[in-house]
């Protein structure tokens, strides 16, 4: 797993209940091991609305967070002025729980379909130089 260098990251994830803590730093994997398959340069790891989130020079922001109100749930959050989320569903149907146009849903015991939410988590880190492209060219 890569270090988090940034201390205010570190501090937000060391907050979150330990089973949630492992979904999420698993999630932060996959889109620094999307990034570095994808080669689309250095992923800035900062806060956004106090959560952890990620984002390159040609690609959307993307966040996650788990909330107590909601405690057995976590998300991916994507910028909901983009066609991503409607993309990932147009792509994927069924097979996640979307939050409107602006989240990936995933419950504590779901297991994580990988290559498909890697495949999600591409389509943002690039979605700048994709969207101009139907399915942002994810078909």
């Amino acid at each position: 797993m890569q270090t988090i260098h940034n201390p205010a990251v570190a501090d937000v994830f060391k907050q979150y209940p330990s089973e949630m803590r492992k979904k999420l730093l698993f999630l932060r994997t996959l889109i620094f091991e999307t990034a570095s398959e994808l080669n689309v340069g250095e992923v800035e790891e900062t806060l956004k609305w106090g959560e952890p989130s990620y984002i390159t020079k040609q690609g959307s922001t993307i966040r996650m967070d788990w909330k107590p109100r909601a405690p057995e749930h976590y998300a991916l959050y994507f910028n909901c002025k983009t066609t991503l989320v409607e993309t990932f569903e147009a792509l994927y149907g069924n097979l996640f729980c979307y939050q409107a146009n602006r989240a990936i849903i995933f419950t504590r015991m779901e297991l994580v379909p990988v290559a498909q939410l890697k495949h999600c988590i591409g389509l943002s880190l690039q979605y700048h130089r994709l969207k101009h492209l139907p399915l942002l060219g994810g078909f």
